[in-house]
């Protein structure tokens, strides 16, 4: 499974001696529910027009990324390398550990947190997991809103956790 790679500026190194052990699932679409395009790359470059739509104005000066985002069609985008530090999780705690970002890997799911996810998401998902899974000591497969909660609402209840599960092999 090959990446496009799109490099994010919004990175840095991860604190010295952290190991990766969280992968978190986001969703996102913009404008909301509007799908393609080039918007999110933008958003996660800096280079979003925040005129250009009046839903963005609220993400003028905002900072974030994701290490991977997954479009409707299956196409799979890396932003940031895995052993950086993207900024996907913003203010977060998972198990009593703040800074999630620290220790997580992010990928976005294009799409809402009310809809539904395509076939070739999930089925770009399922080995890209696998392949984070092979290379770092994941302990958990988390939704934004689980580290996020009240603040996040993302990927949402029309995840299917079993369906990546199953294609996992529930390895976690």
């Amino acid at each position: 499974m090959k990446a496009r790679q799109v490099r994010s500026p919004n990175h840095d190194d991860r604190p010295a001696g952290t190991e990766i052990s969280l992968l978190v699932l986001h969703a996102i679409s913009l404008p909301r529910g509007m799908y393609g395009g080039d918007t999110i790359e933008r958003l996660f470059c800096n280079t979003l027009d925040t005129a250009a739509h009046p839903e963005f104005a609220g993400l003028a000066g905002l900072r974030v990324s994701s290490h991977y985002l997954i479009r409707r069609d299956g196409g799979l985008i890396q932003f940031v390398p895995v052993g950086k530090r993207a900024w996907h999780a913003g203010m977060s705690r998972w198990r009593g550990r703040e800074r999630c970002n620290d220790f997580s890997v992010g990928i976005e799911l294009e799409g809402t947190d009310d809809s539904a996810f395509s076939n070739a998401q999930y089925s770009c998902l399922a080995p890209l997991v696998k392949s984070i899974l092979e290379q770092h000591p994941i302990r958990a497969i988390v939704a934004h809103s689980d580290v996020a909660p009240g603040r996040k609402t993302d990927p949402g209840t029309r995840f299917e956790w079993r369906r990546l599960l199953s294609a996992l092999g529930h390895k976690i």
